[in-house]
């Protein structure tokens, strides 16, 4: 195994949608967009097999609670005889805005409960990936604010952001982390007024512009597809 990508969350249906999950978010979309195998329990954690490109990569959701979120990567690390520097962790940060992604590596956990664990059972040495969930402006709120529910606005932006580190991860677990943040932003920052769409992009092509007209008059059958084709 090469690498342990890990999403942060806590387990159980009544926290699924919370800011705080978007890590399960995001390594869900991974293992559903790469073909990883289906999850099992090991490690105290969710666990999904597979490859991006030619790196080996396990993903794990740990089902421990956020606050004891290291026992279970811990644990995994130690089995399949990696190092920090092998463990990537996907995670909400409330000081990015939201839909932002930043790579980290090593450095404190800023309070982050999930984070303090994780220095506490492998240390610091490992690769954070952050991603903006905005903050609610007090602190005193922060609680209440990452165990909410994603609001039907923020729908777009975090599908996006998900598409997004989908694309994206075969370049993170290869350590290439400019061309991670490329594609990230591909999804979140699209370029304006490019003359290009995305791949998957589903508009209809604008119709061509209409013909000048004939210098002899149309013929029946030209006027049948005129008028055809004012019903389209």
């Amino acid at each position: 195994m090469g690498k342990i990508i890990v999403g942060l969350g806590n387990p159980g249906a009544k926290y699924a949608a919370n800011r705080h999950n978007i890590g399960f978010m995001a390594v869900d979309r991974i293992a559903s967009d790469h073909g990883f195998s289906p999850w099992k329990s090991r490690f105290q954690a969710l666990t999904a097999e597979g490859r991006l490109n030619d790196t080996r990569v396990m993903l794990l959701k740990p089902h421990t609670f956020m606050n004891l979120s290291g026992q279970s990567v811990g644990e995994a690390m130690r089995y399949l005889k990696l190092t920090p520097a092998d463990v990537i962790v996907l995670h909400d940060e409330l000081d990015l805005a939201p839909g932002k992604c930043r790579v980290k590596r090593g450095g404190g956990h800023a309070g982050h409960n999930g984070l303090r664990s994780i220095h506490q059972h492998i240390g610091a040495d490992y690769r954070r990936v952050r991603l903006g969930i905005g903050h609610p402006g007090d602190k005193d709120r922060v609680a209440g604010y990452v165990l909410s529910d994603f609001a039907k606005a923020d729908a777009d932006w975090l599908d996006d952001l998900l598409r997004g580190l989908s694309d994206g991860a075969p370049a993170l677990a290869a350590g290439d982390e400019a061309r991670f943040q490329n594609a990230v932003a591909a999804r979140t920052a699209p370029a304006r007024n490019s003359g290009t769409r995305p791949a998957d992009d589903t508009r209809p092509a604008p119709k061509p512009a209409p013909k000048p007209a004939a210098d002899h008059p149309p013929s029946l059958t030209e006027r049948l597809k005129s008028l055809a084709d004012r019903f389209r």
